[in-house]
């Protein structure tokens, strides 16, 4: 008699640690993971020792987060990682010693020529060369704009970018969100913001991770300091361009402003092509672009804002204009929620690539 079939094994699936799985990113991943199709054996939930013993939920069901040890990479395949960059900067090449392909969400490997920096809509080959056994995640802010910038450069081919970018509080952490909301109950129902520094003396020292008051105000500033002036953030943009779209040369010039919006990161970007463009051109390449979503008509109202953004995955683009003195190039204004594919989708998509490879 032959025998019924059996259904598929679970552990003959790839098997996942998901590593900062009790911060903002790993909170988002965890959600991300029960809504993608379910190619995982075991998820393996890590955190600091502080976590260990707490139950998430993943896929429905209730998982013990375990401490990050050496041990904890046993049997792992692939290895996401949420965490801070020293945080990666030790643990990843542990993980990668112990077999596991990581997928690392911090800045601790991004420019490392070895570490290739992915996105699957723009670059999904580059994740197959993996020298030191590790994938890096762009920055947040990036992420926000390279979807759409790689599906114009494939059509146009992309020659400079002049970027702002309005960068939600969450994008610095928990602590990011916690401040802004403090600062909003200090100033609601007051008439704060009319005179010179009267939000600042009304929110004293609480000002978190940022360096002024961030309700009722914008800060033309993140990241550290960095030579000539430069921010970080403004420099991982410039940078991570470069890599992603293959490109050393381009030519980038970018100012970080941080806004006091919880989540989603706005960028105004102007594009400038190796050859003339039109709006009806570009129209019809984002609006088929994987990964993008074209939303533009000012004329009845359309265009992205955080508000419409936030919680979605994919890159918002409206405001789709050629330049007022320049044939060859293009002004946008994109929207992206930082922390789902400014963070953790982007990771996820990553660690699906490999798990397809791998199978």
């Amino acid at each position: 008699m032959t025998p019924a079939p059996t259904a598929p094994d679970a552990h003959a699936r790839p098997t996942l640690a998901v590593v900062g799985a009790t911060g903002a990113v790993g909170t988002v991943m965890l959600s991300i993971l029960s809504q993608h199709a379910d190619i995982w054996g075991e998820i393996r939930l890590v955190a600091s020792p502080r976590s260990a013993g707490r139950k998430l939920t993943v896929r429905g069901e209730e998982v013990e987060v375990v401490a990050l040890t050496e041990e904890a990479f046993e049997g792992v395949d692939i290895a996401m990682f949420d965490v801070p960059d020293e945080v990666s900067a030790q643990w990843a090449p542990i993980a990668a010693a112990k077999g596991a392909v990581v997928v690392d969400n911090s800045a601790a490997f991004r420019m490392d020529p070895d570490v290739p920096l992915v996105v699957p809509e723009v670059n999904p080959h580059a994740a197959r060369v993996r020298p030191r056994g590790i994938v890096a995640n762009p920055n947040c802010t990036t992420l926000s704009m390279i979807v759409a910038m790689g599906a114009l450069h494939a059509e146009f081919g992309l020659r400079e970018l002049v970027v702002s970018s309005y960068q939600a509080v969450s994008g610095a952490g928990l602590a990011g969100v916690d401040v802004l909301r403090e600062q909003l109950e200090l100033v609601a129902g007051s008439d704060l913001g009319t005179k010179p520094g009267d939000v600042r003396r009304a929110v004293g020292e609480n000002t978190g991770p940022f360096r002024e008051p961030i309700a009722l105000n914008v800060i033309p500033w993140a990241g550290s300091l960095q030579d000539d002036g430069w921010s970080s953030e403004e420099l991982k943009v410039r940078n991570e361009s470069r890599k992603i779209l293959g490109l050393p040369d381009l030519r980038v010039s970018v100012t970080c402003v941080r806004v006091p919006v919880v989540t989603t990161h706005s960028l105004t970007v102007h594009a400038r092509f190796e050859n003339e463009v039109t709006v009806d051109r570009a129209h019809e390449i984002l609006s088929t672009a994987p990964g993008v979503v074209l939303f533009d008509n000012p004329a009845a109202g359309e265009f992205p804002t955080p508000a419409d953004v936030v919680g979605t995955d994919p890159t918002w683009v409206g405001r789709v204009r050629r330049a007022l003195d320049d044939p060859a190039a293009l002004e946008l204004f994109v929207c992206g929620d930082n922390l789902r594919k400014g963070a953790a989708l982007n990771t996820a998509q990553i660690a699906e690539l490999v798990a397809a490879e791998l199978s």
